[in-house]
């Protein structure tokens, strides 16, 4: 049977939008909700309306539900794809992974794989585009699955705020929490464990130190070797900037993506988020 593969995500990949345009990902969009209405995720509010409202709004965020991925699947199979494959946030920070498995159980006619890519934003977008690259040149959906599989322990995140009320609110600070006590001067440096959980990475004194301990852990990585890069914020477009020059001049870098991330992410991070995703090669 000839393979036509389609490629699934969810907004919080926060791929830059020429990308998904040109490798055709289809992306379930996350909901943003106010209580005058919800707004999809990049589709009908973008990051920086969500910033402006904040403090004072606040909005909660839903992942798709069950008719949106149903729908969403059903138009795959009307184009023609034989096989999906759907690369999602981390299940222990969204329900969207376990929803997209419940749902493709109803479409028996296509083989659908549903990955948890156990990381967030562009972690999983890195995986996303690898994949697309892979079904671009022709290659198999078996022999895709397990390059992204081999991919994932080499794709790391890691991110500083402004603040960790946003996060707290969300109920998603988990063990960041631990370290902090009564140090709120002392600001973490935020990553993923391997189960796809928040964690403190490394904790720095102040904004200023936590972003220089950020672009030292990206100085590091380019010691080692090639590396591919991302870099993203949320409302800081100024220090983002300045991270993104300063990474320019850096060796080894084989790739750089500068991107915003989605409002969904934003919501629970609060306006001030800089973030960096590094892509050890194999």
């Amino acid at each position: 049977m000839l393979e036509r593969i389609a490629l699934l995500t969810d907004s919080a990949c926060d791929l830059p939008k020429e990308l998904i345009e040109r490798f055709r990902i289809k992306v379930l969009p996350l909901s943003v909700i106010y209580p005058e209405k919800t707004y999809h995720d990049r589709i009908n509010i973008q990051p920086q309306e969500v910033y402006e409202r904040m403090p004072d709004e606040i909005p909660t965020t839903s992942m798709p539900t069950p008719q949106e991925v149903s729908n969403l699947l059903e138009e795959i199979r009307q184009e023609g794809f034989t096989h999906v494959l759907a690369l999602h946030l981390s299940s222990a920070l969204s329900g969207t992974f376990d929803m997209v498995q419940a749902m493709a159980r109803e479409f028996e006619d296509l083989v659908i794989k549903v990955l948890d890519t156990r990381t967030l934003s562009i972690g999983t977008g890195w995986m996303v585009l690898e994949a697309a690259r892979d079904i671009a040149s022709g290659l198999g959906f078996t022999k895709t699955i397990d390059n992204i599989q081999q991919l994932q322990s080499r794709v790391k995140v890691y991110y500083v705020l402004e603040t960790l009320e946003y996060l707290r609110r969300g109920g998603r600070i988990g063990s960041v929490a631990a370290m902090l006590g009564q140090f709120l001067h002392l600001k973490p440096i935020i990553s993923v464990d391997e189960e796809g959980k928040y964690y403190t990475y490394a904790k720095a004194r102040g904004r200023k130190k936590s972003i220089e301990k950020l672009a030292e852990i990206v100085e590091h990585a380019v010691q080692k070797g090639p590396i591919k890069l991302a870099v993203m914020h949320g409302g800081a477009r100024e220090e983002f900037q300045r991270l993104l020059e300063r990474f320019q001049q850096l060796p080894n870098i084989k790739e750089l993506i500068a991107s915003d991330i989605s409002p969904a992410l934003g919501v629970h991070t609060g306006p001030g988020l800089l973030g960096v995703c590094v892509v050890e090669q194999g």
